[in-house]
């Protein structure tokens, strides 16, 4: 399998254990935005993984918290990642004083963040893809720009 979106969410594509996590947080942070901090390591699986962390203090209301969890794992399952342990958590409260009190708000602001935060790591994979594609496609314009019958 490569570094294709998958549409499952199987346990080996979850970070579960302590260990993984703590191995993850130990490097800096990949990427933040105004809630999130995603962390990401490289690792020998052919495919991502993926752990959610949403504190109690940032997101009082079990729903809130789980709908976190739930949105972050969609996106994960369809973006095309590299191989990489990715662990996002929530670094900001997200129903603030300022911030939407709606659901739906919340949810539409949610998966901005999130896909924004997916996005950067997978610009990775698609260069990569592109670069080795480019290079065949620019070996066969050339041989059709001469003009024929000139050889």
């Amino acid at each position: 399998m490569t570094g294709e979106g998958s549409h499952d969410f199987a346990r080996v594509r979850r970070i579960v254990k302590t260990d993984e996590f703590s191995s993850v947080f130990r490097l800096r942070p990949a990427q933040k935005t105004a809630h999130f901090v995603l962390y990401t390591r490289p690792n020998a699986l052919p495919h991502a993984r993926l752990g959610v962390v949403a504190a109690k203090r940032f997101a009082p209301r079990a729903v809130t918290r789980n709908t976190i969890k739930r949105i972050t794992r969609e996106l994960f399952r369809t973006m095309p990642l590299p191989a990489l342990d990715c662990i996002v958590r929530l670094a900001r409260p997200v129903n603030g004083k300022d911030g939407p009190a709606t659901t739906s708000a919340l949810k539409a602001l949610l998966r901005v963040e999130l896909a924004r935060l997916f996005a950067s790591q997978a610009p990775r994979v698609r260069k990569a893809d592109q670069a080795g594609a480019a290079a065949p496609q620019a070996a066969s314009v050339a041989p059709s720009g001469s003009q024929p019958g000139l050889s």
